[in-house]
C-alpha cells in the first residue's frame, strides 16, 4: 500500500523518526507547551505516534495482513500503550512533583534552627527540614531582640519572604509532668 506515492514502510519509518526527535526535544524543553493542558498533553500524542509507528512498521515487515489491519491492529496497541503510560508513569510523576512543594504560608508554627545568627533589628537564616529536603529562609526575631546561632525557633509569621521568629525551648520536665497529669 502506498500513500502520497510513498509506501507506508517509509511513512511508518519517517513518523517514527520525526515524533522521536520532538518527544526528546519535548523532554528538553518541554515547560513552553505546558499552557496547553491536559487533554493535547504533547508527550501522550507523540507517544501514541511512536508506538503507531512501531507496530505498524513490524507489522508491515513480519506479517502477511493488508495495511488497512495492520493500521488499525497498531493504532489500539499505541492506544493501549499510550494509556499504560499515562497512567502508572506520568500521572504518578505530576502528582510527586506537586506534592514536593511547599508554601511559605506552611511554614508558620514550624520548628527551625538558625544557622545565622540574628542580631537586633536585624536578619538571619533559619534552616528547616521538611519531607522534600532542606529549606533555608531568611529569619528576622518577632520581638526584634537577637537570637543565637544554633538556638532553635518557631515561626510565627511570613511576610514578603522573610520569617519572624521567637526562641523555641522545651523543658522537659514540664513536658513529662504535662503528660503524666493526663
Amino acid at each position: 500500500m502506498s500513500i502520497f506515492g510513498y509506501p507506508i514502510e517509509q511513512i511508518y519509518l519517517v513518523a517514527l523518526i520525526i515524533s522521536s526527535v520532538l518527544i526528546v526535544l519535548f523532554m528538553l524543553f518541554g515547560d513552553f507547551l505546558d499552557a496547553v493542558g491536559d487533554l493535547f498533553n504533547p508527550t501522550l500524542i507523540l507517544a501514541f505516534i511512536i508506538f503507531c509507528a512501531s507496530f505498524g512498521l513490524i507489522f508491515e515487515k513480519i506479517s502477511s495482513l493488508s495495511s488497512g489491519i495492520i493500521i488499525l491492529i497498531s493504532a489500539v496497541i499505541a492506544l493501549l500503550l499510550t494509556t499504560l503510560l499515562n497512567v502508572f508513569i506520568l500521572l504518578p510523576f505530576q502528582d510527586a512533583e506537586h506534592s514536593l512543594s511547599y508554601t511559605e504560608d506552611s511554614l508558620v508554627g514550624r520548628v527551625g534552627k538558625l544557622i545565622v545568627s540574628v542580631p537586633e533589628n536585624g536578619f538571619g537564616e533559619i534552616f528547616i527540614e521538611s519531607k522534600s529536603g532542606m529549606i533555608t529562609k531568611p529569619a528576622a526575631s518577632l520581638k526584634n531582640n537577637p537570637i543565637a546561632e544554633g538556638e532553635q525557633v518557631l515561626v510565627l509569621k511570613v511576610e514578603k519572604g522573610v520569617l519572624y521568629v521567637i526562641p523555641y525551648e522545651v523543658d522537659w520536665m514540664e513536658q513529662t509532668d504535662a503528660e503524666s497529669d493526663i
